[in-house]
């Protein structure tokens, strides 16, 4: 019989194994190796400044700062700190030991939340990144507690070795010999344009020095970024113009953005940001947006589109989440809790901005909404909460130039109809309807968007107590008088044959303008299909085409009604070139001809003008 045993052990790691793979595989992209080492630097001058407010060091109002200094002729990379700096203790425990992060136990030591929320590296893994692009590595440091430093050097393989060094202050330095196949990290350019992506909102100044460059402005004196962005400060601290500026200054984008939006979220969630909806000024313009995505100051990412739901992704902006981790992945976002609820408070902030634009800024509001029409329909269509903050803040734009909202529309209209926004889909076309109209003294509404007509369905759908009737619809009966009518069957079959379509719908009112003798209408359900249909066909989808049930209105008190039901009988072929050319001009104020239709209208008024 053979026994059970149980074995336990723990797997071990070489060091000449592992390296290859922190060099290649450690970070997707290897330009953050220096993020990595100069978020280790502003870790340790945070740690230092904690302890000063903790009453355990005295730090007789040190000036706390960073400095990248590159040197091409030794092929050196330099990062230098007058932080917290490392005993020999601390260094063999988290230097000669991957993955050991010093930041954890200084937070547990200290066991205090806001020292978490300043310090980036959680993970111990950043200082390796500096293997990705050199060769060999020394390490100078000096602990606040401590009168001598220490250095620490080790080449690719994994062997170090420590030796006194002379550093004459605490903190830190990291010398990385860049290797040569890694050579382009030597040039002044790459390291700056590093510097200015992952480092210019860091919380501690730091300066850049090139050695090789005498002319180097910036060893001046002068930090190569902003301690104190604008998403830390407070809203009621910040104008117009720094706004702008810090949108310029991010974006690259020389248009002024529509209105922006400063996020200072505190519990539950924890985080900040200035959000911006750009202005876009042609429809050739990118409806792309861009969200830049930093942990405690640092960039981590860019073009984060999880943070921000898919219909507000024409946004820009910049998001500090200091709950999520540094080195933080797409799978990560997609499926982390926190980032939904940081998507959910964001939609609520772009709502709550839109509803405080229309009640208290209303001239701006106006003129900024042309742009954001579209945006504020999708968003609508997308989400029913932000439809439902929003709703009555959809600004209809009214053919004499006016913007009001649907429920002032209805206030302004009430004496003359009930609940009912009367509508243009097109303006030239339908030109005819908006004189009548208009003339009659209603108000007309322009609607020429396709998702228009989704959104105001969806109004209606959703319980909204207006309804909607595009004015060439069954929305004409507002413009008939009192007075009876009586059909002609003779007209009828007229029109019937004028059009080619033996199943025309005619139907005889009185109409109050007299100069106009016929209207062809379509059903408001018929004419929203229509637009549907024109919708889909511009994405690309094979809708087919349905046919298009037209209302003949002929005008009983028309002088040329009259005329044509005198010559139905006289003269029957001028009574039918007369109908053709009364249906269509009619037609020309429903839609556009086809090309035989316009080739047969042109030849037929010729014919007409000949006759005079």
């Amino acid at each position: 019989m053979q026994e059970n045993s149980i074995k336990k052990g723990g797997i071990s790691v070489e060091t000449a194994h592992i390296f290859p793979i922190i060099k290649k595989w450690l970070y997707s992209e290897k330009d953050i190796f220096l993020r990595e080492i100069v978020s280790n630097a502003a870790d340790a001058i945070t740690k230092l400044r904690r302890l000063s407010s903790l009453g355990k060091y005295e730090d007789d109002n040190e000036s706390y700062e960073i400095k990248v200094t590159l040197d091409k002729t030794a092929k050196t990379l330099t990062v230098s700190d007058n932080g917290i700096g490392m005993t020999k203790e601390e260094l063999e425990k988290y230097i000669c030991s991957i993955a050991l992060s010093g930041a954890l136990d200084f937070i547990e030591k200290y066991d205090d939340k806001d020292a978490a929320n300043g310090i980036i590296g959680h993970f111990g893994l950043g200082f390796y990144s500096s293997f990705m692009v050199s060769d060999k590595v020394e390490l100078i440091t000096r602990s606040y507690i401590s009168n001598s430093a220490i250095h620490w050097e080790c080449d690719g393989s994994g062997a170090y070795e420590t030796s006194a060094s002379d550093r004459s202050c605490h903190g830190t330095d990291v010398i990385m010999h860049i290797s040569d196949d890694e050579s382009e990290y030597l040039d002044d350019a790459k390291i700056r344009g590093i510097l200015d992506k992952y480092c210019s909102f860091m919380a501690v100044p730091i300066y850049y020095v090139n050695d090789d460059d005498t002319s180097d402005a910036d060893a001046e004196g002068k930090a190569i970024n902003d301690t104190s962005p604008l998403w830390l400060k407070n809203a009621s601290d910040c104008s117009d113009e720094e706004y702008a500026e810090f949108y310029k200054k991010v974006f690259l984008d020389y248009k002024e953005p529509l209105f922006h939006i400063h996020i200072n979220a505190d519990y539950p969630l924890n985080f900040k940001g200035v959000l911006y909806f750009p202005s876009r000024k042609s429809e050739y313009d990118s409806y792309e947006g861009q969200i830049k995505l930093f942990y405690n100051q640092v960039f981590v990412a860019d073009d984060i589109k999880e943070v921000i739901p898919e219909f507000l992704l024409m946004l820009k902006g910049v998001l500090d989440c200091p709950e999520l981790p540094l080195n933080v992945s797409r799978s990560y976002l997609q499926d982390n809790a926190y980032v939904k609820k940081v998507a959910a408070h964001i939609v609520k902030k772009v709502a709550d901005k839109i509803c405080s634009l229309c009640n208290n800024d209303r001239e701006k509001y106006k003129k900024i909404w042309p742009e954001l029409k579209v945006f504020f329909e999708y968003a609508a269509l997308r989400d029913r909460k932000f439809y439902d903050r929003v709703k009555n803040c959809y600004l209809l734009e009214l053919t004499n130039g006016e913007y009001m909202t649907v429920a002032e529309y209805l206030e302004d209209c009430k004496d003359k109809h009930e609940s009912i926004v009367y509508y243009s889909n097109d303006r030239s076309i339908q030109a005819q309807y908006i004189s009548m109209f208009e003339s009659e003294g209603y108000k007309v509404a322009l609607l020429s968007h396709q998702l228009d007509t989704q959104y105001i369905s969806m109004c209606e759908a959703n319980g909204s107590s207006e309804k909607y009737k595009r004015i060439d619809s069954e929305a004409t009966s507002v413009l008939r008088t009192d007075e009876p009518v009586a059909e002609d069957h003779a007209i009828v079959e007229i029109f019937k044959k004028a059009s080619g379509n033996e199943n025309l719908d005619v139907k005889f009112e009185s109409l109050r303008d007299t100069s106009l003798p016929c209207l062809l209408t379509l059903s408001e359900e018929a004419s929203r299909m229509e637009e549907m249909m024109k919708l889909y066909s511009g994405m690309g989808l094979d809708v087919g085409s349905l046919p298009t049930e037209y209302t003949l209105i002929v005008n009983t008190k028309a002088h040329l009604i009259n005329k044509l039901s005198s010559l139905s009988s006289s003269q029957p072929e001028k009574a039918h070139l007369m109908a053709k050319e009364i249906y269509r001009l009619s037609l020309m104020s429903q839609r556009h001809m086809t090309s035989d239709e316009l080739k047969d209208f042109l030849k037929d008024s010729f014919d007409i003008l000949g006759m005079l």
